[in-house]
């Protein structure tokens, strides 16, 4: 036998339940889309070829696989036919296939890679033609029958619609998953037929056909049955991202991460997480983002495609893109914006909003402010209120504020513009010009004291009462 592997994805179908203009193999589950999470899985056996068939919204799949698997290889199947139909057109486009072809369904992200390489292990040990992955099932309702002689042997599968009473109460189920020799597999596609209740070519049948062929067909059962879970509609989509939650989580913890709320902590399949890291409720952590060890997230958190260095302190705050550095403070309420990288010990409180900023060591800013396309030099403090007006109606500018300097409250930075280090920028000052280190810039009009202008202007109202008796004017009454 061939030590040659390789995996035939089913994709073909749109999935007409999931009620969507997407095919259904390119909805996601926790940072990864149905086919991605089984294109994964079949690494784990080494397949020298990856062949999907595609079919409905066939330019989508494609487009989608460019991105997430440049390696693997496309068939269009044009009419759905059925699951051997779409393995003959897969096998007929490639001649050349030897060795073992693991067959697996594209919408059936719990497989574990595990359960593949032992399927394949198993398959090639026992020099098997056709080795089936099957599960036991507490109900086993539409889904096919694996029947087995008295001895275990491996007979056929009958399909739910096709089955009798006795194959009915059959508890062991057909995941869908198979390993087979590519020659022996090329012989029993050509002998498939469509007599069975949907007209289909059953992929199934060659259990059957190989075993009357003389061929060995055996299985391999997984001890965990949800890996077997396909998708039909948006319901079970939902329940294939629960179970898939509480297995990224149970492993999270196991290794050392603690989650005060499980339930309510959403990771991606994508996102490292290090040992001693808190979650706290309420918490997604989203595609590339990696949390170093000692950080506390949440609650109310949500992080994409962001790095946390160790020790961050991240609350009640978004951030997309971002870079947080070791021992930074963020939130609560804080947005980061894509390109937004804080340096150790930076802090962005509440009502802070970056974007494209970095922010560098020890520097603050602790609440209601815009700092966008900018610089903040190390210790730099930026006051309430302070905005970077980066945008001049067509082109971004950027600001740059030094080390050590300290921007009053309610100012505006026009930009471009630039602060130097250790300068000092007056509260509610507008700075269109350049500040030179060390220098104070006030920018705002003097302030002017019109006297009585209460008493002329409204005379008679709580003001004006307010005023005569802070005065100490007499028969003002009090208030």
């Amino acid at each position: 036998m061939s030590s040659e592997r390789s995996a035939i994805i089913l994709a073909a179908g749109l999935g007409t339940r999931m009620k969507s203009s997407k095919p259904k193999v390119l909805h996601e589950v926790l940072g990864r889309t149905l086919v991605g999470h089984v294109l994964r899985s079949v690494k784990a056996i080494g397949a020298a070829r990856q062949i999907v068939v595609v079919g409905a919204a066939a330019d989508q799949v494609r487009e989608h696989l460019a991105e997430v698997a440049p390696e693997a290889e496309t068939v269009y199947q044009d009419k759905q036919l059925g699951t051997g139909h779409a393995v003959s057109i897969a096998m007929d486009a490639h001649p050349d296939l030897k060795g073992t072809v693991v067959v697996a369904f594209g919408d059936a992200p719990l497989l574990r890679s595990s359960s593949i390489a032992e399927l394949v292990e198993v398959h090639e040990k026992k020099g098997n033609a056709v080795t089936v992955l099957t599960a036991f099932v507490d109900d086993p309702t539409g889904l096919g029958r694996i029947v087995r002689d008295n001895e275990g042997n491996v007979l056929r599968n009958v399909e739910h619609r096709d089955a009798d009473a006795e194959e009915l109460a059959i508890r062991e189920i057909n995941s869908g998953t198979f390993a087979c020799d590519a020659d022996v597999l090329r012989e029993q596609l050509a002998r498939l037929s469509t007599a069975n209740d949907q007209g289909e070519y059953y992929l199934t049948d060659i259990l059957e056909l190989a075993r009357e062929a003389g061929h060995t067909v055996g299985a391999v059962v997984v001890d965990d049955p949800t890996e077997t879970l396909g998708c039909n509609d948006r319901s079970q989509l939902a329940e294939l991202r629960r179970i898939l939650q509480g297995r990224i989580n149970t492993e999270l913890m196991k290794s050392g991460v603690t989650m005060d709320d499980p339930a309510t902590t959403w990771i991606d399949a994508t996102v490292k997480v290090a040992p001693d890291v808190t979650l706290r409720p309420g918490v997604q952590l989203k595609g590339a983002t990696a949390v170093d060890s000692g950080a506390e997230i949440g609650p109310d958190t949500t992080l994409t495609d962001t790095i946390v260095g160790a020790g961050a302190v991240v609350v009640r705050s978004h951030a997309d893109q971002a870079h947080i550095g070791q021992d930074a403070h963020v939130g609560p309420y804080a947005h980061l914006r894509p390109a937004s990288k804080l340096a150790e010990s930076a802090k962005v409180g509440a009502f802070v909003e970056t974007k494209n900023a970095e922010i560098g060591r020890g520097a603050k800013a602790n609440h209601l402010a815009y700092l966008g396309d900018a610089t903040v030099g190390a210790d730099a403090n930026i006051g309430c209120g302070v905005i970077t007006a980066n945008y001049d109606g067509v082109h971004k500018h950027r600001t740059e504020i030094g080390e050590g300097a300290f921007i009053g409250c309610d100012s505006v930075l026009v930009a471009p513009v630039s602060v130097g280090d250790g300068a000092y920028v007056a509260a509610g000052s507008t700075i269109v010009k350049d500040v030179e280190p060390g220098d104070l810039a006030v920018a705002r009009a003097r302030q002017a004291a019109l006297t009585d202008w209460v008493a002329k202007k409204r005379p008679g109202t709580v003001s004006d009462q307010a005023a005569r008796r802070a005065k100490g004017e007499a028969g003002v009454a009090e208030a």
